[in-house]
């Protein structure tokens, strides 16, 4: 079956253009050309979208809004496509949680090799329900709900992801690279300390409460591990 692409972008021209290239190469492309238009096609077509393309100068809601809603559920494959050149953009795009990033101007054969092997990168499944718990820490797979005692805890999808991979072996030890293999792919390509970012993100939010003992824990010179000992 054929790849479904939301090409989210306000210039005409490299919309007809991106689009035609993309549907050459088998793709069916979908198309929204403002931040909240782009909401509308993903919550409409959600299960049929594989990819999104999305640029970061938008009207109504820029790009890294758009990014944020959709990954406080969902891990949708999202390439940010912008102008902008900046360090700290770029680091403001993926810790948001996007999978890579394109500058303009960009060849199209640079940008479809990085379609693919974003497509390529295992993403997470709730298809088997569990309910994970760790001293008063809680995580439902089921309804994607993470309590600290009686404290409700929202995580974006990366943080998610993050969390439940450590928590189906907890106590174990993983290293830096073993975490970007499970929740950011093999074939990522992006700086490797975005596991320790997102580390510090779900500390801040699981470890803040002054009532409760902190649970995940740096071994140092090896890496992360979550447990209550």
């Amino acid at each position: 079956m054929n790849k479904t692409v939301l090409l989210v972008e306000d210039e005409p021209g490299l919309v007809a253009s991106l689009k035609k290239e993309l549907q050459f190469e088998n793709y069916q492309v979908l198309t929204a050309t403002d931040g909240l238009a782009a909401l509308t096609a993903f919550n409409k077509n959600r299960h049929l979208i594989d990819l999104i393309i999305l640029d970061w100068m938008l009207p109504k809601l820029d790009g890294l809004g758009v990014l944020r809603r959709i990954r406080r559920d969902y891990d949708v494959p999202i390439i940010m496509l912008t102008a902008r050149d900046y360090t700290g953009d770029k680091v403001a795009g993926l810790t948001g949680g996007a999978d890579d990033y394109v500058t303009k101007p960009f060849d199209i054969e640079e940008l479809l090799a990085r379609i693919t092997a974003v497509l390529r990168r295992p993403r997470q499944t709730l298809a088997s329900y569990q309910i994970y718990q760790l001293d008063d820490l809680t995580l439902d797979t089921q309804k994607r709900r993470i309590s600290r005692g009686k404290h409700n805890i929202q995580l974006t999808q990366r943080e998610y992801n993050l969390l439940t991979e450590m928590f189906k072996v907890p106590g174990k030890v993983f290293t830096r690279n073993e975490l970007l293999d499970l929740v950011w792919g093999s074939e990522f390509e992006g700086d490797p300390n975005i596991v320790d970012v997102y580390i510090r993100y779900l500390r801040n939010k699981i470890d803040k409460f002054p009532e409760c003992k902190k649970l995940i824990h740096t071994i140092r010179g090896v890496g992360y591990s979550l447990t209550d000992d």
